[in-house]
């Protein structure tokens, strides 16, 4: 059975790059691999046939002799037929070395690897919580804020590096600075964090002073915060690259400012939305009138009470309340009525309010529904 072309076993024309074909070969990888296509009997194959294909086209002068001869470059006397002579294709061997030069491509994210080699894997630093108490003022009009964070900071002596003046972090001999050594099991090749340099990539001879070959050093740092109108209790404001400076000159982590709104005496919030419970005397609401309420930007607004008002009676005092936090209509604010009941009266105010109270059921509707309820009640339960 003649054999599938290479070009076509990885889906690239036969102009494409050596990047084209790397990444025609990894999804290939992905999507044959028998570990993950249990109910396709074929799958191994397939796998297997693009394996072969990729080993021949990631090489320069493989890819050369296949272009030219197509696939009797790799039979007879032209260098051996496949998993036979030093020209052809190796089989097995070959599958790993192929596997491996993708192989951080495919899981390097998940092991917490870096593509390539040679390079520095200075650990970023971590990730730091401020939690920011505001007034319930600061959140409606915003505020700029400064605040004081204890973290670590790059040290100015060895400008990050770790390493005293005048020397510098040498590579790691155990794994040429790749920061992770990689082991042949059978079928595949596994990867571990290099144990001499703990995945860093580079190891410290003359280690700095100041910081003990750390490259950075404790410090409080001062930080301006922008507060927008609007936040609530639990936003988080992000400061990328506040955190804590990574090791060796390594990206410093990020900074998250938590919010905590302070409750307030006078307002209770809810959502866009603001809640005063105002008190008012029993004549008052009984009689209507207008009264002054206090609002959260410092001004005032005058409320009519009407007649006859009952404690928890609640009136909308329209675009009041907190505004959003991306921009848009402010809230609303409501008040409520809390219906006061007299105290420390005199001689003729009780004789006045006895007077008041002989008057009738009529000017108590509330009582006199309730109580005739009442009545009912005992009187079913009698029968």
């Amino acid at each position: 059975m003649a054999k599938r072309d290479y070009y076509e076993t990885l889906g690239v024309s036969k102009g494409a790059s050596a990047d084209e074909i790397k990444k025609a070969y990894r999804r290939k990888a992905k999507e044959l691999h028998p570990d993950r296509n249990s109910d396709n009997p074929n799958a191994e194959e397939q796998f297997k046939a693009a394996n072969e294909a990729y080993d021949v086209l990631k090489d320069a002068d493989k890819k050369a002799a296949y272009d030219r001869y197509g696939h009797a470059a790799f039979e007879g006397g032209m260098g051996g037929r496949p998993g036979g002579g030093a020209g052809g294709f190796r089989g097995q061997g070959d599958f790993a070395s192929a596997f491996s030069d993708v192989f951080d491509d495919l899981f390097g994210d998940f092991m917490g690897g870096q593509r390539g080699g040679g390079r520095s894997r200075a650990a970023r630093g971590n990730d730091l919580r401020y939690n920011l108490r505001i007034s319930l003022e600061d959140a409606f009009a915003g505020l700029q804020k400064t605040v004081t964070v204890p973290t670590s900071v790059s040290c100015d002596k060895c400008q990050g590096s770790g390493a005293s003046d005048g020397s510098e972090p040498a590579t790691c001999p155990t794994c040429s600075g790749m920061g992770k050594v990689r082991a042949q099991q059978g079928f595949f090749t596994v990867e571990r964090t290099c144990p001499t340099c703990n995945g860093i990539g580079q190891i410290i001879k003359d280690p700095c002073r100041a910081c003990q070959g750390a490259g950075r050093v404790e410090k409080e740092k001062s930080l301006s915060v922008n507060i927008p109108a609007g936040v609530e209790t639990g936003t988080r404001i992000r400061l990328a690259g506040e955190g804590e400076a990574g090791l060796r000159g390594g990206p410093s982590g990020d900074l998250y400012i938590f919010i905590d709104v302070a409750e307030h005496q006078l307002f209770k919030r809810d959502g866009h939305d603001l809640y005063c419970r105002v008190p008012v005397s029993m004549a008052a609401a009984a009689l209507g009138g207008d009264i002054e309420v206090p609002t959260i930007d410092g001004g005032k607004s005058r409320v009519k009470i009407p007649e006859g008002s009952q404690s928890g009676r609640q009136m909308r005092l329209r675009g009041k309340g907190m505004p959003a936090l991306r921009g848009g209509q402010r809230g609303d604010m409501f008040i409520e009525l809390a219906v006061e009941t007299p105290v420390n009266l005199t001689g003729r105010q009780r004789e006045l309010l006895r007077e008041f109270d002989e008057l009738g059921e009529k000017n108590n509707p509330q009582s006199s529904n309730f109580f005739s309820a009442v009545k009912g009640f005992w009187d079913s339960m009698k029968g």
